[in-house]
């Protein structure tokens, strides 16, 4: 046996190891109740892989769906041993964005862009904000296309609506001919 074949055959199970390291898969089944997220994928040739656990960023965490590709990493090319270091689905993600833009998003259109010129847009349905102590606005300026809803009274720090109503279903005001006028025939 010549070098070059020693060397080949020395270096075939390191080799073997590299190619290893780095696969593409596609995700079948998210179990999302343990503490590190951990997927089921399919990988190269069909391969199945169970367990795999998948890193999030810190401050952000997302559920993929069945079909959406990944990135897993085989330390030391080791399949027992993978953990999914990217998620995503070309399908679904935002397109279209400038440099130094940043957005999340969803399958069902949903987002959350921080665009250029410091201008945030969210596009959904419904948003719901829940804050147990306030919601603080600093603008000069809140615009609305529709109307505006409130459960309980508005306050503009020198009265309230429901006082402004009280007044006004209450008033008169002197006659032509000596007296007053009736209250209101329309309450506000």
């Amino acid at each position: 046996m010549d070098i070059q074949q020693q060397l080949n055959r020395f270096l075939s199970p390191l080799k073997t190891r590299v190619y290893n390291m780095v696969v593409r898969g596609v995700v079948k089944i998210v179990n999302d109740a343990t503490k590190v997220q951990q997927m089921q994928n399919t990988l190269l040739a069909g391969e199945v892989k169970d367990g795999l656990e998948c890193y999030q960023w810190y401050g952000f965490t997302s559920v993929p769906l069945p079909g959406m590709e990944t990135a897993v990493v085989f330390c030391g090319g080791d399949r027992s041993n993978g953990v999914i270091v990217a998620v995503g689905d070309r399908q679904f993600r935002l397109k279209g964005l400038q440099g130094g833009e940043v957005a999340l998003y969803t399958d069902e259109g949903d987002y959350l862009k921080f665009a250029r010129g410091r201008n945030i847009k969210i596009n959904t349905v419904k948003l719901d904000i829940k804050a147990t102590d306030s919601v603080n606005f600093d603008t000069p300026v809140i615009n609305t296309t529709g109307k505006i809803d409130a459960a309980s009274d508005i306050n503009d720090h020198t009265s309230t609506m429901q006082a402004m109503r009280d007044i006004y279903n209450n008033h008169d005001h002197p006659g032509d001919s000596g007296g007053t006028t009736g209250a209101p025939n329309a309450s506000m």
